[in-house]
Parts: structure tokens; C-alpha cells; sequence
């Protein structure tokens, strides 16, 4: 049985690595993966999934009204898809997630999403809420803070690296983000 997974860290966990060593894992043998990323971060119509380890690899891109079991079936009718990846996955709408859910459901087709569980503000994404609310398995993939504790939460940093308190939840400039535990993270923001 096919199954929706939601696997969700801070910033810098190696979200993307973990995802592309796993489709890696799949088309090595032998078998055909479709990876979705975040229309948010892309330069024209280049959809890439690149992690901090310079490993990279082709993606289709989703935006906000993009229909992913109509695209995931299509492609299924076309050549068999053995598995779906989503990375930044705390950008799909809540409707998205149904989408993925009756991809695992309804296609039998195992789909593996990966995202950040909160914002900056320690406040859940949409697509994060919905996929901790339907997901059939939650993985936490673990990071430090830099005192050595796990780190659960995310900070913004300004251009002078002063902690960033309120604003947009998506912010699509190249701020500066840290991952910290939850305790230098209530200092940084001043709770």
C-alpha cells in the first residue's frame, strides 16, 4: 500500500540531499520518479531541487493553482511513475496535499514530501499543516542548534543579522536564515 509521507526539519537538515538520494535510489534501478519543487524560488521556468552538498536534479515546478494528481496521473498513464518527491513542500496549499494523498491512495504511487514544519515566527506553513494533519508517516530529519541541542526552529535574519520579528511568512529574498533549538530561538525573538 502506497502511502503519503511528510518528512520536515528546521533549515539545513539536508531536507533536499535526503530526497535526492532517495529518487537517486529508485531510477538506479530501474524505476521512473517525478520530483516537484516550489515555483517561489525558481528563475524562469528552471526547476531544479539542489542541496547545500552541490547535488542536483531536474524538477517540475508547482505553483499555487497547479492540480498534482491530474499531472502526477498524466504521467503515470504515459510511462509508469514508481514514486513522487516534493521538496519545500510547506509551500503546497492544503488542497495540494489531498491532491498527493489520493496519489498514494488512489494511484497506489508512494509520495515522500519534504519542508520546513514552521516559519520563521514559530507559526506552522498551510501545506505543513495539512500534511501533519493526513500524512500516513512523519519523519523528523534532525539538525543542531549551535549549542549542540536539536534544532526546531528557524530564525530571520535582516542584512545587519539582527533577528527579524515580523513580516511576510514567505519571503522570497535571500535573507539570511539560522536553525536554532527552541530556547536561543525564544531569545533571538525576544518571547
Amino acid at each position: 500500500m502506497a502511502k503519503l509521507y511528510f518528512c520536515y526539519a528546521a533549515m539545513n537538515a539536508g531536507k533536499s540531499t535526503v530526497l535526492l538520494q532517495a529518487s537517486y535510489n529508485y531510477e538506479e534501478r530501474g524505476m521512473r520518479t517525478l520530483i516537484y519543487t516550489s515555483d517561489l524560488y525558481a528563475t524562469a521556468d528552471d526547476g531544479k531541487v539542489v542541496s547545500r552538498l552541490g547535488v542536483s536534479s531536474r524538477a517540475r515546478l508547482y505553483g499555487e493553482g497547479e492540480d498534482l494528481f491530474a499531472d502526477i496521473e498524466r504521467e503515470h498513464a504515459n510511462s509508469a511513475v514508481s514514486c513522487v518527491f516534493v521538496d519545500e513542500a510547506q509551500f503546497l496549499t492544503p488542497a495540494q496535499v489531498w491532491q498527493l494523498a489520493r496519489v498514494a491512495d488512489r494511484l497506489g504511487i508512494p509520495v515522500l514530501c519534504y519542508g520546513l514544519r514552521t516559519d520563521f515566527m514559530g507559526e506552522l506553513f498551510a501545506g505543513s499543516a495539512a500534511l501533519l494533519a493526513i500524512a500516513d508517516s512523519l519523519r523528523e530529519i534532525r539538525t543542531i542548534c549551535h549549542c549542540g541541542r536539536k534544532a526546531t526552529m528557524v530564525v530571520r535574519r535582516d542584512e545587519t543579522g539582527r533577528a527579524v520579528r515580523a513580516g511576510d511568512q514567505i519571503g522570497v529574498e535571500r535573507a539570511q536564515y539560522d536553525s536554532l533549538c527552541r530556547t536561543h530561538w525564544e531569545d533571538e525573538m525576544g518571547r
